[in-house]
């Protein structure tokens, strides 16, 4: 299967803010049936063991339920973390915002647009979850560079991977899981949209990112982390 980048309908920051909000719910929801923040958890739970609070930065983060998700896990698992997410949508930090007062969550949010501007340095861990199938190839790679310019001690990346069976995979998840037209049409279009592994490795190469880790999970997603050189 090819690559095919579209515009998703998620991707106009003219969306009007009801179906806007009524997306990011549904999209937290497919997020929690593909453990999304579990598979981030898993790769930043050895380093937040050995160095407590962890400073972590979530980018593109939309509305906001994988910081939230990760907050809990650490408290599950005993473990403090200083969380903070940030997107180029105001609706969707402003989503994220109440989401976590309503949660309980001491995470923070700010509007960054993180290809127009760089990450702030003062993180140790950088991650982006489900975010990179959105960008075309040189946009992932620079997208990539910034977090590894700016991770003190850890970038995550979590995304879907192409695949007919995740086509099919997804087209069911967001119809028994929403309501949203919006996530509907764009949760397929996702997967089309999304690399292969060898695209990303490809990539990962090119954002120089020396002795990155990847990895497939379930389902059809993978899992990239890189720790900078002692």
């Amino acid at each position: 299967m090819l690559r095919q980048l579209e515009p998703e309908l998620m991707d106009d920051l003219h969306l009007p803010e009801a179906p806007h909000r009524d997306a990011l719910r549904a999209l937290g929801r497919l997020n929690w049936w593909g453990r999304s923040a579990q598979i981030l958890w898993r790769a930043i739970r050895p380093l937040a063991s050995q160095r407590a609070p962890l400073r972590i930065l979530d980018v593109a983060t939309g509305g906001g339920d994988i910081p939230i998700a990760l907050w809990r896990l650490a408290r599950r698992d005993g473990v403090l973390l200083n969380l903070d997410g940030c997107d180029r949508s105001p609706v969707a930090i402003e989503h994220a915002r109440t989401h976590a007062r309503a949660a309980g969550a001491p995470v923070g949010w700010f509007v960054r647009d993180a290809l127009a501007n760089p990450l702030p340095a003062d993180y140790d861990v950088i991650t982006c979850s489900l975010f990179l199938h959105h960008l075309n190839d040189l946009e992932a790679i620079e997208l990539m560079k910034r977090m590894r310019a700016a991770a003190r001690r850890l970038v995550v990346i979590h995304d879907l991977t192409r695949s007919d069976f995740g086509v099919a995979m997804t087209w069911l998840a967001s119809r028994l899981l929403s309501r949203s037209p919006i996530v509907r049409h764009d949760a397929p279009q996702s997967v089309r949209a999304a690399f292969t592994l060898d695209e990303i490795a490809m990539c990962a190469r090119l954002a120089d990112l020396p002795g990155y880790r990847l990895s497939r999970r379930w389902p059809s997603r993978f899992l990239l982390s890189w720790t900078p050189p002692a």
